[in-house]
């Protein structure tokens, strides 16, 4: 299901940046390395514009895909002894920088964007210093000026955003092999300081083990896992615990 869209900022923004990188990492960096038209400009060329254009198109899934709610007429079965823990959330995280909210049905294809956006940035930078060093080696000190504005603007585009990237995958891959949502980490965190006061251990209802969580959030296929993909989400629902299979006592929230 896709969703209305409504002009921000932040989307332009990030829309201007991506333009920005690609330009100046084709046609700059590349082609003052090794030269557009030749055998490893070539190569580099496409290899770059493939990750942009896979990194552009989980952008736009994003931005448009509805994030997926609760229905106002869901009322979980609190009986139903196979369902031990019922907990329903109405709260969606927010993100300015794709003005939808990340939530069940758009968490996927946001995690690819920012994986794409990742290798896109650091792979920009390995190809910027390579053509610095390259320009340096063959004394282009006077063609290099000409286009000293571009590579300052990118370098200081490019460091911090791969910094920052860095770090939100990083999370993001924590989050998922620990199959949380960024909401269920805060309240996790409370979970385990209530419990050790009473003298328990607390272990999240949703930890299916490493492999299992992937799964849950990109797909039992490994190769669609880079691929905007989410056939496999189900309606959000229900999901699966590790309480699944044992004796149960049910808990609603």
């Amino acid at each position: 299901m896709t969703r209305g869209f409504s002009f921000s900022l932040p989307v332009m923004v990030v829309v201007s940046a991506i333009a920005f990188v690609y330009f100046c990492t084709v046609f700059v960096f590349i082609d003052r390395w090794f030269g557009l038209m030749t055998s490893p400009g070539i190569m580099n060329a496409v290899a770059y514009t493939g990750v942009a254009v896979m990194c552009v198109l989980n952008y736009v899934f994003a931005i448009f895909m509805d994030p997926g709610r609760v229905p106002s007429t869901f009322l979980p079965d609190i009986e139903d002894s196979k369902v031990p823990i019922h907990e329903i959330k109405r709260k969606d995280h927010h993100c300015t920088w794709i003005n939808n909210c990340v939530g069940h049905a758009n968490y996927k294809v946001f995690f690819i964007f920012v994986v794409y956006a990742v290798i896109a940035c650091i792979y920009s930078l390995v190809l910027l210093v390579g053509s610095l060093t390259n320009d340096s080696q063959n004394d282009k000190q006077q063609s290099a000026d000409s286009f000293r504005i571009l590579y300052v603007i990118s370098g200081l585009l490019l460091v911090p955003l791969s910094m920052a990237l860095s770090g939100l995958l990083g999370w993001h891959i924590y989050l998922i092999l620990q199959n949380k949502t960024t909401i269920e980490y805060h309240e996790g965190v409370r979970a385990t300081w209530l419990e050790e006061r009473a003298g328990n251990a607390y272990k999240h209802p949703y930890d299916l083990g490493a492999y299992d969580n992937l799964t849950t959030v990109l797909g039992s296929n490994i190769i669609c896992w880079i691929c905007p993909t989410s056939k496999h989400i189900g309606n959000g629902l229900r999901f699966r615990t590790a309480y699944d299979g044992l004796p149960v006592t049910s808990t609603s929230k």
